[in-house]
């Protein structure tokens, strides 16, 4: 698990396809890797990878056709800059939010635009991770965790503090580019509670009651229930 709070910028150091799969070399620059073992998690621009090799100045990671499907990998070139943040230990800090770095998709920045000494951007998630993003709430963008400003159908907006365009690859962002995402887990499972039973039980007669509160026994949740308990607004 990463908090999704930058720690260091490294570069791309070799990239190449093996098999249908990608060996990537990544240079971390000022990331200590002293605590650095063989198959430690280290979140490269948001994405889980295990490091198979640590040559000293960086690790080699292996990237599987599942990943690279998902993410944006596949667009590596050497030379490429990319955030970098090793996994939780029980002492950190939770300065973001939970960031698993199983990236689900990537957006486009569709818009850059100057707003004081902040930089304000418009992106583009696919159709069918946008349902998952909402005003507010957080998202995480290249493995950085990040507050969505608005949401107006399938773009969000960010507003990104002069600390984080110095610290993380933000400011290097171009109208065009792609992005890797990772929408809040939150949102995932509310989405996974509030679907019928995957055993055909939905809900009838036999679940039904005016107290709402009693529907989390029938293993479904509902909105109702959501509101009750203070998850939701009321309607």
């Amino acid at each position: 698990m990463f908090t999704g709070i930058i720690e260091a910028l490294g570069t791309v150091a070799d990239a190449r396809m093996q098999g249908g799969d990608l060996r990537l070399r990544i240079k971390t620059g000022s990331l200590d890797l002293a605590d650095v073992k063989l198959g430690d998690s280290i979140a490269v621009n948001g994405v889980c990878l295990t490091a198979v090799e640590l040559p000293g100045d960086g690790f080699w990671a292996d990237v599987s056709r599942e990943t690279l499907a998902h993410t944006k990998f596949e667009q590596f070139r050497t030379g490429d800059r990319v955030n970098l943040e090793k996994a939780l230990t029980p002492t950190s800090r939770l300065g973001g939010h939970i960031v698993s770095g199983h990236v689900d998709g990537f957006g486009t920045i569709a818009d850059k635009q100057d707003d004081g000494r902040s930089i304000r951007f418009r992106i583009k998630a696919p159709q069918n991770l946008a349902r998952y993003i909402a005003p507010k709430g957080s998202i995480c963008v290249d493995g950085v965790s990040l507050t969505v400003n608005a949401v107006e159908g399938a773009l969000f907006e960010l507003n990104i503090v002069p600390h984080t365009l110095e610290e993380t690859l933000i400011k290097y962002y171009s109208v065009g580019q792609n992005v890797n995402l990772e929408v809040d887990l939150i949102a995932r499972y509310l989405e996974r509670l509030l679907q019928p039973s995957q055993q055909g039980e939905h809900s009838d007669d036999r679940h039904s009651s005016s107290d709402d509160s009693n529907s989390s026994k029938a293993g479904n949740l509902t909105e109702t229930f959501l509101a009750q308990h203070g998850f939701i607004g009321r309607r």
